[in-house]
């Protein structure tokens, strides 16, 4: 995914903890930067919930400055924005083909995203589920749907090692005869 820029935007969050896993799953899926928007966010996040430090190599901006739904001009005419939220119409995670440049917009935990924002879209998807994941869960979901669409995909004992923490030493055994 290196060849691509991929924006996260979040509108309005208010769980530091979501925030801090969406900025975990940015740095395991290459994620370029991470904008948001409102308040809420602001006020909790003395909270350290980012445990993998990726803000430190992953802008995390607030473009408060733009408005609420304005996440969708802080990106260039060649970014596609993607809408991410269970609305009707929609089209479904497995059947999407994800553009090279997209700003993929989230509403917040409680809510939604504002009609203006899905209007401008250049898509509206959704993840197929029964009820619906928080935050944190769908941006993973986007995420690993995008770098299992990619063609950039390397699934071999190299990634596992530049990947897992230094916890993990388990290998897997020769199959048994």
């Amino acid at each position: 995914m290196n060849s691509d820029f991929v924006s996260i935007g979040l509108t309005n969050p208010k769980s530091t903890s979501n925030v801090g896993a969406v900025m975990r799953a940015a740095g395991c899926y290459q994620v370029d930067q991470v904008l948001y928007s409102g308040a809420r966010y602001d006020r909790a996040a003395k909270l350290a919930t980012d445990t993998k430090k990726a803000h430190t190599s992953i802008p995390l901006i607030n473009i408060e400055s733009l408005g609420v739904d304005e996440l969708i001009d802080a990106v260039d005419e060649e970014t596609k924005i993607v809408c991410v939220d269970l609305i009707q119409g929609a089209t479904p995670l497995p059947y999407f083909e994800h553009p090279k440049k997209a700003l993929y917009v989230f509403g917040p935990e409680d809510g939604t995203i504002s009609q203006k924002v899905v209007d401008r879209a250049d898509h509206v998807v959704f993840v197929p589920t029964v009820g619906c994941m928080n935050l944190a869960a769908s941006v993973n979901v986007l995420l690993y749907d995008r770098l299992a669409k990619s063609t950039q995909l390397v699934a071999d004992d190299e990634l596992i090692r530049r990947s897992k923490d230094v916890n993990n030493n388990v290998k897997v055994r020769a199959p048994r005869k």
